[in-house]
């Protein structure tokens, strides 16, 4: 039987000016509900952030949810150099997964 897996996440909008951290235990179809703003009144959908620009998988629950928190806490600064730090050119990553 396969572990869940879970995965930390950073969105941001066309611009790269508004940057969003989730977590999911399925991030293809996290992605695809952001994308195509299936939760009504979020903050994704109200300012159009559905680009994948990193994330990270955990194979325990409560690991993840304390990086995302982590990463919440980060300023803006230090989440800008952990998506440099994967990808540099911030390309969509959903097209990847």
């Amino acid at each position: 039987m396969k572990n869940k897996q879970y995965y930390v996440y950073i969105l941001t909008n066309k611009n790269n000016n508004v940057l969003y951290t989730g977590v999911t235990t399925n991030l293809k179809r996290r992605i695809y509900e952001h994308k195509h703003k299936l939760a009504p009144r979020s903050f994704t959908k109200r300012y159009n952030v559905n680009k994948l620009v990193y994330y990270e998988v955990f194979n325990d629950y409560y690991n993840a949810v304390s990086r995302e928190k982590q990463i919440k806490a980060d300023p803006r600064r230090k989440k800008i150099e952990l998506i440099n730090s994967m990808n540099e050119i911030w390309e969509d990553l959903y097209k990847k997964l």
